[in-house]
């Protein structure tokens, strides 16, 4: 499947920044019940390489496991090899969506410019991440979408909430990236399972 087919069976992107080895299967194990099919660990987690391969592993064939927080394009190579096939940039760096492209990865670098996201997509970007989003707000979106190729994947990260994601959703964007909403360092299962079901709410909720 491309990104848009994973998109299309659950739009929320779940980004577990600071998870331990130990807790990636039981933390996905309740992300995967509640439906949520597309996680990334940022590279600035303890021992990421460790948890993207358990969690490929584990749930490979049923989710698209990845890597946030790539800042180099030397990574891309280690994602690919620890089973990772998702490469996620907090920056707009050619070189990374280059890399990944070659290594049969999905690329979704940052931007928060036009500039950047046009260089992005003409290096092959799979889909854009407009971060932080927050910093914009949604309107943003509907400018961005009067420049931007027709069918360019367009996903809020920064400050996406329950709160936020009608907001985004009356913009139509693709997905939705949700860090500290969904996981901060030291949550059980029950409680990031909880909050995936509010966030899966607002999702399924028609915007008003």
């Amino acid at each position: 499947m491309d990104l848009s087919d994973w998109l299309r069976r659950c739009p929320l992107i779940a980004i577990l920044r600071g998870i331990e080895p130990a807790e990636i299967v039981s933390v996905l194990t309740v992300l995967e019940s509640a439906g949520i099919c597309i996680a990334e660990i940022p590279l600035n987690s303890p021992d990421p390489f460790t948890s993207i391969s358990r969690a490929a592993q584990q749930f490979g064939g049923r989710m698209l496991i990845g890597a946030g927080t790539v800042t180099d394009p030397r990574q891309v190579g280690e994602v690919a090899a620890s089973g990772g096939r998702l490469i996620v940039t907090p920056h707009s760096n050619a070189a990374i969506v280059r890399e990944a492209k070659s290594a049969k990865l999905i690329a979704v670098p940052g931007f928060f410019t036009p500039t950047e996201a046009f260089a992005m997509l003409d290096s092959g970007a799979d889909a854009l991440k407009l971060f932080p989003a927050e910093a914009l707000g949604a309107a943003a979106a509907r400018s961005l979408r009067a420049v931007l190729p027709n069918g360019t994947m367009l996903i809020p990260v920064g400050g996406i909430d329950r709160r936020s994601i009608p907001s985004w959703k009356r913009e139509d964007v693709s997905g939705y990236g949700v860090g500290t909403a969904l996981y901060r360092p030291g949550d059980c299962a029950q409680d990031v399972k909880t909050k995936a079901e509010h966030l899966l709410f607002a999702c399924n909720a028609n915007p008003q």
